[in-house]
């Protein structure tokens, strides 16, 4: 009898990342081994914003709604209208219990209105099943039968080009293409730079892997790990739940839990779709207006705010940093920040950070003044750029 396996599993690409990761650096993801870095994280990072790199984003749940009433219960799952959409367009969303507070975020693939696939962090089958409910809809997980390759930089669309896809140069952001051996192609990621998702069966895998790795040798593509991910979401002002905002199915105390409106989604609520799950709730939010609120901020001198305070006049705790660093694009001083009312919303002068540094085994503090700015902090006309330019 075969023995139920222990520890962390492969992805469908570990065979390629293994002999390339030179640190043996890896790390949980979802109980796949993903990698944290290869080499270092600073030439991983330089080169997504540089040429073509590739991240395994197989550990994602991927999940297949398809039937007569798959548009109606995606459209009772998430804030927005996914009714709006067109076929082969994928659309960011969001899904909210029902006392309005945030569960998750990912990603809705739309293939037909009938076929949906929704790609997001955390487990979310037995939600699923819990509003597809009563309605003639499928609900499949395909998480360990769907790899997915992440392809992101300025040279990532020359890439493809040279392995043969042709019609990408055509593609939008959020665009999808499906091509030969089962290979579907969305213009989406998540380093707010030019690039692709490549999603495919899991044994075809290797056969990708091995055709972008020819076509993209003189493009500079290589691999990278989690940790350069984190610097360009950062930079591209995505929020990651789990650490910008805690989900509400994850939150043990009943206050944890936030709306969208608290964490800048408020575009993605359409309430003249008729009833989603939150519905309620969120009129009433909208009403009482939010308690908290996640901004973007931009900090004085080159110290990254790790877990920082936030103070109004350098007095009055306002709130805390959820992400933060030293954008090396950007030459800022960034952070996200999870204020409480009126902080970042009626009060937005005035603010400073506490921050703590580590000199030779010495902490020191200091105060550093915060400005509240846009969250998209790098925002680069060749991310929808259609077509991309040959670089």
């Amino acid at each position: 009898m075969k023995g139920v396996q222990r520890g962390l599993s492969p992805t469908p690409f570990h065979d390629f990342l293994a002999p390339m990761n030179l640190e043996q650096s890896w790390m949980d993801w979802a109980g796949f081994l993903s990698p944290r870095h290869f080499e270092s994280i600073e030439s991983e990072y330089f080169a997504i914003r540089n040429q073509a790199t590739v991240f395994d984003v197989s550990p994602m749940r991927k999940y297949r709604i398809a039937g007569p009433d798959a548009l109606t219960v995606m459209n009772r799952l998430v804030t927005r209208n996914v009714a709006k959409m067109r076929d082969n367009r994928v659309a960011y969303s969001i899904w909210c219990d029902e006392d309005g507070n945030v569960i998750d975020d990912g990603t809705v693939f739309r293939f037909t209105a009938t076929d949906f696939r929704l790609c997001c962090q955390e487990p979310q089958f037995s939600w699923l099943n819990d509003v597809a409910w009563g309605f003639d809809v499928e609900i499949v997980d395909e998480s360990l039968d769907v790899a997915g390759l992440s392809l992101q930089g300025p040279t990532s669309y020359a890439v493809l080009k040279a392995a043969g896809f042709n019609g990408v140069e055509t593609m939008k952001p959020f665009d999808i293409r499906h091509f030969d051996d089962g290979v579907t192609v969305s213009r989406t990621g998540f380093t707010g730079d030019l690039g692709y998702e490549l999603w495919v069966p899991n044994d075809k895998a290797a056969a990708l892997w091995q055709h972008l790795f020819a076509a993209g040798r003189i493009h500079g593509l290589k691999p990278v790990g989690y940790e350069a991910v984190e610097m360009t979401r950062i930079e591209a002002g995505l929020l990651l739940p789990g650490k910008d905002f805690q989900s509400s199915h994850h939150a043990l105390r009943s206050t944890r839990g936030r709306t969208p409106f608290e964490l800048g989604f408020g575009w993605m609520v359409d309430f003249g779709k008729g009833h989603f799950n939150g519905r309620r709730a969120l009129l009433k939010a909208k009403e009482t207006g939010p308690r908290y609120m996640v901004v973007g901020l931009d900090i004085d001198g080159n110290k990254p705010a790790y877990d920082a305070l936030v103070y109004h006049r350098g007095k009055v705790e306002a709130g805390h940093v959820t992400s933060a660093l030293w954008s090396p694009t950007c030459k800022r001083n960034l952070a996200f920040a999870m204020l409480k009312a009126p902080y970042g919303i009626g009060v937005t002068d005035d603010l400073f950070v506490e921050i703590y540094r580590d000199k030779e085994g010495k902490w020191e503090k200091g105060l550093a003044r915060a400005r509240i700015v846009n969250r998209r902090f790098f925002d680069y006309p060749r991310r929808a750029a259609t077509p991309p330019a040959l670089y």
